[in-house]
């Protein structure tokens, strides 16, 4: 062989080699461990499973009625928080989910023959939850969790339709999403669903607790929580290999869940995460607001106590991974003074909001004397350095039910102010100051 064959020959090897290791290093990035694989590979089947069921609504509602069996464990897969916009009626649809891309708008599941989905079979239905495909073929966009809800049950997605299908039908055609080329294009997710989609049944850990595999589904199946809390690939999938270590959507932040002792629930009690999911407040940490406060008022309120510490038990078993960017939370309450020194006169223009907006609800130590749901000292939004939470709390205000409420001062302030406010409160009352800008601000009102 000439020399120059020998040097065609060495290049196609190499270009080969290239070619492969990037075909692996893209796999290994895009296709990543299952929700519970941290766990080991002890699955099995639901019916080789010698424990008790972890499926199914609790014992509590053994002898109810399929419809209410299905309400609780629609309130469980939160299905209202999505498919019921501002001011609607119950699952009527017409929530927007505003992307960089455009705005997509959920649909109307209540029973109406024309725009709902009182057409739909059993196995239509199961269709759209476990595959993502709609009535009639049409491709639903992973907005809709099906790539969690995938691991829910026939028996359980079943038993929601029975309640859904109970609801008052409302004739409501759903918005038209305004999505960009080539967002637009609902074929795609068909290579999205092959993918991504697992259309796998729910398999219990043999060598985990009856209680900790309860709490797996419902985390995972149900709850769906890594849609928030676990970042994204370049795929727009799950990357469970940073499971639950936080990540910013719509402007909000769903923070670190892992068991970190710093960022995540690590130092938390179990009846701190407890109180947290089933009351949207924990002691010391803080209150759920934005998407986080309406999965309490819409889902976690609603369960059963065990199921509440069935969450707890499998939530403390996913692997500690610290968020960098995130402090130790100030524990310490801030000196209960009025006015701060001269030498915070920088922030004198977020004192003076904070004066005027704030300070008759939250104090000028952080500790309320209102209420607890209004203590800033140790809360987790707080004592973020991005803030992005504190800003859109100001923004848009944030409604407890059954609780006090905190007014929107969206309208009443301008973006500076608010800059100003949000970054004097993480200064003033966390471990890190923010330094929010106006432009920051403008941002969060387009969101």
């Amino acid at each position: 062989m000439s020399a120059g064959r020998r040097w065609l020959w060495g290049l196609a090897i190499a270009v080969g080699v290239v070619v492969v290791a990037g075909l692996a290093v893209a796999s290994w990035i895009v296709f990543g461990p299952g929700p519970t694989d941290f766990a080991g590979r002890d699955r099995t089947a639901l019916a080789a499973y010698g424990g008790h069921d972890p499926t199914g609504a609790p014992k509590e509602l053994a002898q109810a009625s399929l419809i209410e069996r299905g309400r609780y464990l629609a309130e469980a897969a939160d299905c209202a928080a999505c498919h019921t916009a501002k001011g609607g009626e119950p699952f009527a649809g017409g929530y927007p989910f505003v992307l960089p891309f455009g705005t997509l708008y959920s649909t109307n599941i209540t029973p109406d023959k024309e725009t709902g989905i009182g057409d739909y079979s059993d196995a239509d239905f199961l269709n759209a939850v476990q595959r993502g495909v709609a009535r009639g073929g049409k491709r639903l966009y992973p907005a809709m969790p099906y790539a969690s809800y995938t691991y829910m049950t026939d028996a359980d997605a079943l038993a929601i339709k029975a309640y859904l299908f109970s609801v008052k039908p409302v004739h409501a055609p759903a918005p038209v999403n305004t999505l960009r080329f080539p967002f637009d294009q609902r074929w795609s997710m068909a290579v999205w669903a092959l993918l991504f989609d697992p259309d796998r049944r729910f398999e219990p850990h043999t060598q985990r607790s009856d209680e900790w595999n309860r709490g797996a589904y419902l985390v995972e199946a149900l709850g769906h929580c890594g849609e928030c809390h676990t970042p994204r690939n370049l795929a727009q999938a799950l990357d469970n290999r940073s499971k639950f270590t936080g990540v910013v959507q719509a402007g909000w932040r769903a923070y670190n869940i892992t068991s970190a002792p710093v960022s995540g629930v690590g130092g938390w009690s179990d009846d701190d995460i407890g109180r947290y999911l089933a009351d949207g407040h924990a002691k010391a940490h803080g209150t759920a607001s934005g998407p986080m406060g309406e999965a309490v008022d819409n889902s976690l309120r609603y369960l059963t106590p065990d199921d509440i510490k069935a969450m707890v038990v499998y939530l403390r078993t996913v692997p500690a991974q610290e968020s960098p960017d995130l402090p130790i939370p100030k524990e310490q309450p801030a000196p209960p003074r009025f006015r701060d020194s001269q030498a915070d006169e920088a922030d004198a223009l977020g004192r003076r909001v904070y004066e005027k907006a704030c300070a008759s609800c939250h104090g000028w130590s952080g500790v309320s004397l209102l209420s607890q749901l209004a203590t800033l000292t140790g809360a987790r939004a707080v004592n973020d350095p991005q803030a992005p939470n504190v800003a859109q709390i100001v923004l848009s205000g944030s409604q407890h039910q059954g609780g006090l409420s905190m007014p929107a001062f969206g309208a009443a302030y301008s973006d500076d102010e608010i800059a100003a406010v949000v970054n004097y409160v993480t200064k003033r009352f966390g471990a890190s100051p923010s330094k929010i800008t106006l432009d920051d601000i403008a941002k969060l009102r387009g969101q």
